[in-house]
């Protein structure tokens, strides 16, 4: 499908790995309690390894049964609370989003992380700038989550795109018929997103500017 971006109105940006780096103190954590959960330890090499696979492959990997994930996320988002003040922003990240708020832009969050985690992280940042954040803890139902984003603050199909870093968040646009640009500074690597055909790939975030001019 052909997308104009003449009439973009609306980025929904993801959170984790999108607009802040947690990914170091989420793997912390879940390495602290490997043996409560009978999971493998994730090491600096695995971690490598991982962001060459699918959630469905990372979970086959590290033999993490599907009926664990739901409680082993909540109890992630539970611990993370209190490292959020010491998450990084990615680089370039805050600067491109005061520049599409300038341009008129309305800008939004769809996480699967707690509203309470990023609304933390936004106010250590000073970054009062979003429309709308939006929270569902459901890491495969994105798709849904999108079209009650939509619903709920009236955005037109053709008149939103969303910005996420990883495969599962282009399979969910796909599926909400939505375009989306895939960056490459978050968990997948550039040339497994390429694989699942985003619409777009950026290596920095400036380079949003460009796509929406």
């Amino acid at each position: 499908m052909t997308w104009n971006m003449n009439y973009i109105k609306t980025l929904i940006f993801d959170f984790d790995g999108t607009i802040a780096d947690t990914l170091p103190h989420i793997i912390a954590i879940a390495n602290s309690f490997v043996k409560e959960y009978g999971i493998k330890k994730i090491t600096k090499k695995d971690l490598e390894l991982l962001k060459g696979k699918t959630p469905w492959q990372i979970m086959k990997e590290f033999k993490i049964p599907p009926y664990k994930v739901p409680f082993i996320v909540l109890k992630v988002q539970s611990l993370l609370h209190k490292e959020m003040n010491k998450v990084k922003i990615f680089p370039g990240i805050k600067s491109t989003l005061k520049a599409l708020k300038k341009k008129n832009m309305s800008i939004g969050i769809l996480s699967s992380n707690s509203k309470k985690n990023v609304m933390a992280f936004l106010k250590k940042n000073n970054m009062n700038m979003f429309d709308f954040i939006h929270s569902e803890n459901n890491l495969f139902g994105k798709s849904k989550a999108l079209r009650n984003i939509m619903r709920r603050y009236k955005i037109e199909r053709e008149d939103v795109i969303y910005v996420g870093d990883e495969v599962r968040d282009i399979k969910a646009c796909k599926k909400a018929k939505i375009p989306i640009i895939s960056v490459s500074w978050g968990f997948n690597k550039y040339s497994l997103l390429k694989k699942y055909k985003p619409d777009y790939i950026i290596r920095k975030p400036k380079e949003l500017l460009r796509i929406v001019e």
